[in-house]
Parts: C-alpha cells; structure tokens; sequence
C-alpha cells in the first residue's frame, strides 16, 4: 500500500442535499444535508478509511465521487476528468476505473441470476471478452482471483454464505479492472472472523492489481489495519484526517477522541477512559451552525464553536482537523 504523490482522485467543496417534500403539491419544504462540503485528495495505490457514526454521510460520499448519487455542489476529478460534468458517453468510461462494492452482500446480488452472470454482467455491458470461451475463462480467473471455484459460476446467491457472497461482489467490481473501489461499509454485515477474511482478501488483491480504495465503515477499529490514511465525518462534514497511526495515536479532534475511546483492547493491562457525549446527534435537516459538533462537544466556546464554522487546518505532517480549538 504505497502511496505515490500525484492525487488519482480529487474532492473539492462536495455537497449533497436530499430534498423534503410535503403537502398536497409536493413542493419542496426543506433538505437533508446529507453531505456538506467534503474535500480530500487520494493518491493511486493508497487505502483511505472514511469513518464515522451511521448518517454521518459516508456512503453518500462514496456514491456521490463515483455518480452514483447526483452531487449538489462540488467537483470531483478522477484521473485528470471531471467526473461531475462528465456526460452519458465519458461516464461510462469512467465506470470501467470506478466501481463499488455494497454493504449487504445478499441485497446487492440479483437472486435470479447465476454467479456467472452477475460478474460478467460488466463484461457483457464494457464488450470485454469477444467471444464465450474468452467470457468463462475470465468469470473463472475472476473466481479463483477472490477464493471460490470454476463450479461456483452456475449456481445462484441463495447457494452461498455471507462471506461468499461478499467474494462474488469483490469479483464484480474486478470484473472491469477498475482502478478506484469504493468499499461501502463492505465487511460490517459479516461475523468479525469473516470480516477479517474479506480485509485480507482486499489487502492481497490491493497488492496484487495496484487498486485505490475509499474504504467506509462506521467501527474505527475495521478500518485501523486496512487504511493508509483516516478521514473521521461528523453530520456531513470531515471533522479530521490523518495517517491510520497518527490518527490513533493522537487524535486532535473531540470527536474522534470520543469515536477512539469506545474502541476496545484485548490487553487487560491498558485501561483507557471511556469519553460519553452528551445528547444525540442533531438533525441533518437543520445542522446546528457554526462548527456542527459544538452541540455535544466538552471543549466547545460559546460565542466561537457555534458562531464560527472551522475550516480544515493542517496541524501536523498531513494531519488536518477542524477545530477552532485544537492546533
């Protein structure tokens, strides 16, 4: 998982808000604000973990980089395009270097379809293998590249467990070659002793085909080994982001000391205090202002936190938080 310099993938000022509608007309009332101006920078071969509490934004993050969701402000570029005003014809192109594996793996596989065709659905549709022999040879190697075997392409989902489920969803989304995958919470609906099958499964094929990953989960501790980088989201906004060690090791932000706190460790010896927030996690329909954690922070300053909107500042060697408080 070595890093280069140049940035593969690019977020600046990204947004998403859904709109509420109510009444007889269906008129829009108000708007979630699901995603609320996240930037970061991701360089090719590397793993960034995007952590954060459920409805935090994470996965709209991810769906929204790959246009999956339509964004509402912001740019994104992959490789030098513009994936937001990419039209019909580029999108698709782009598809064949962006792809996504999805949470729940019995969910995201079409019961009614063989192995064999929901991994070469994507080989059909890019016009990737010319002829049959070319199709099953590839649906094989893409088989055997996740861990299962030749005779597993006839059979259907309902044949197979969560965790081979989840290796047919990584197959799909290699099917293509892509160079980014974005893996939406791709381990959190699987037994901790699958999930760490599946995480080193992911580390090998990361090795092996040079791959970039945005990694989304919501436990600090899955994305620990796995990630180059850590970015933490808070109500739509990234709150922090640093290396994986620099992160756990000295957390800046309320927040993520609080996210960190609550992680547990096997060694009896080490007792770490436990950080409890007040209150719950306020409405994406009307986030509080100023900075959005301030509602529920210990450190937070009437008159500055929930005034005054923090803006990502760099406080280390590529160590940035968003805290008016915190250098």
């Amino acid at each position: 998982m070595n890093a280069v310099t140049t940035p593969l993938l690019q977020v600046k000022g990204l947004k998403k808000h859904f709109p509420i509608r109510g009444g007889l007309l269906r008129r829009v009332v108000d708007h979630v604000h699901a995603v609320d101006g996240v930037s970061f920078e991701l360089a090719a071969g590397e793993t960034l973990g995007l952590v954060g509490e459920s409805g935090c934004g994470k996965s709209t993050t991810g769906r929204c980089v790959l246009r999956l969701i339509e964004p509402t402000a912001g740019e994104v570029t992959f490789n030098g395009q513009n994936v937001t005003t990419a039209g019909k014809t580029a999108l698709r192109a782009l598809a064949r270097d962006m792809q996504i594996i999805f949470q729940d793996p019995y969910a995201s596989l079409n019961p009614r379809m063989t192995v064999s065709a929901i991994i070469g659905e994507a080989l059909t549709i890019h016009k990737l293998a010319p002829n049959r022999q070319a199709y099953d040879d590839r649906i094989v190697e893409l088989l055997e590249t996740v861990g299962l075997s030749a005779d597993h392409r006839r059979r259907y989902p309902h044949e197979f467990s969560g965790g081979q489920r989840q290796r047919i969803g990584i197959a799909r989304a290699l099917a293509v070659s892509p160079k980014l995958i974005v893996c939406d919470e791709a381990v959190s609906a699987l037994d901790v002793s699958i999930q760490a099958q599946v995480i080193n499964l992911l580390e090998d094929l990361q090795n092996q085909f040079g791959l970039t990953y945005i990694f989304i989960a919501h436990d600090l501790s899955v994305v620990e080994h796995i990630s180059d980088r850590v970015a933490v989201m808070y109500l739509g906004r990234i709150v922090e982001i640093a290396r994986a060690q620099d992160l756990y090791t000295q957390p800046r932000h309320p927040y993520t000391e609080a996210l960190l706190s609550a992680v547990p460790i096997p060694d009896p010896a080490i007792r770490r205090q436990r950080i409890r927030l007040q209150g719950d996690v306020p409405s994406p329909i009307r986030p509080p202002p100023g900075c959005h954690f301030h509602t529920r922070c210990p450190i937070a300053q009437k008159g500055l936190c929930d005034v005054q909107r923090p803006e990502l500042k760099t406080v280390g060697d590529g160590h940035q938080v968003s805290c008016h408080l915190r250098s």
